[in-house]
């Protein structure tokens, strides 16, 4: 694979499990290695977030539809509490592989159960002994592109509510008619391929419409994070080449309250 990393991550591969390897072929497609970048560096983007958070005072990190997240398991902040959100099967099903690969769950995170579009974040939070009073810091990646728009402002309006220093971090999905002739038939193959697995994509924004969206809601800072910045920040100098693609489907944003 890729040499450097973008994110170091030792115990991803014990989590997934065996067979990896039989992917790799499939990996290295052009179109892969392009998702397979940007998921790297929209991970490694958010825990250099967390650690700008965590050296400003922050002690509360929150992640925001976890799956197989690795963080609260290689967390290098003796003081910083983790609270992993995620639908309750999923998380039941991380904690199996968890358990399979001999991973061991710190006393440090704690697991929230929550459906986004069925339950409130703050009063989740709270019975799992989330301190309102606060700041904190929230990754949420790979979600935004499946919720609903309530669910969604539901969520930010929450996390707009903290304390001064708190913030978030997010990948969301362009809208349909601003991507170009080129990426456009990669977007309608990946958008029936999560549509048939019962996950269909149904939330889009521009940056501007994301940016009003969140300056209305009481976040006071907007840094967005295009694939530009990704690869200024995360490709530059790489031997092997590997860098973002010049179209994509989404982008990163993050915002402080």
């Amino acid at each position: 694979m890729e040499d450097p990393l973008i994110l170091e991550d030792p115990l991803v591969l014990r989590l997934v499990g065996p067979g990896f390897e039989r992917d790799l072929e499939r990996a290295s497609h052009k179109v892969a290695r392009d998702f397979r970048g940007f998921m790297a560096a929209r991970s490694r983007f958010a825990e250099d977030l967390l650690a700008t958070a965590f050296a400003a005072g922050v002690r509360q990190y929150v992640v925001l539809g976890a799956g197989l997240d690795t963080f609260a398991y290689r967390n290098p902040h003796a003081e910083l509490r983790v609270f992993e959100v995620d639908f309750p099967a999923t998380q039941a099903w991380k904690r199996e592989r968890l358990a399979e690969a001999r991973i061991a769950e710190p006393a440090s995170v704690t697991y929230v159960p929550l459906d986004f579009e069925r339950r409130a974040l703050d009063a989740a939070l709270t019975e799992a002994g989330f301190d309102l009073e606060r700041p904190a810091f929230f990754s949420w990646l790979g979600v935004v592109p499946y919720l609903t728009r309530p669910a969604f402002n539901a969520t930010i309006q929450t996390i707009a509510r903290l304390p001064r220093g708190s913030g978030v971090c997010f990948d969301y999905a362009l809208e349909p008619a601003t991507l170009s002739a080129l990426r456009r038939p990669v977007f309608e193959a990946l958008s029936k391929r999560v549509a048939a697995a019962g996950e269909p994509f149904r939330l889009f924004f521009t940056p501007s419409a994301l940016e009003h969206t969140l300056l209305e809601s009481g976040f006071s800072r907007i840094q967005h994070v295009d694939k530009d910045a990704l690869n200024a920040r995360y490709f530059e100098g790489r031997a092997d080449g590997l860098r973002l693609s010049g179209e994509s489907l989404g982008q990163m944003v993050a915002a402080w309250v």
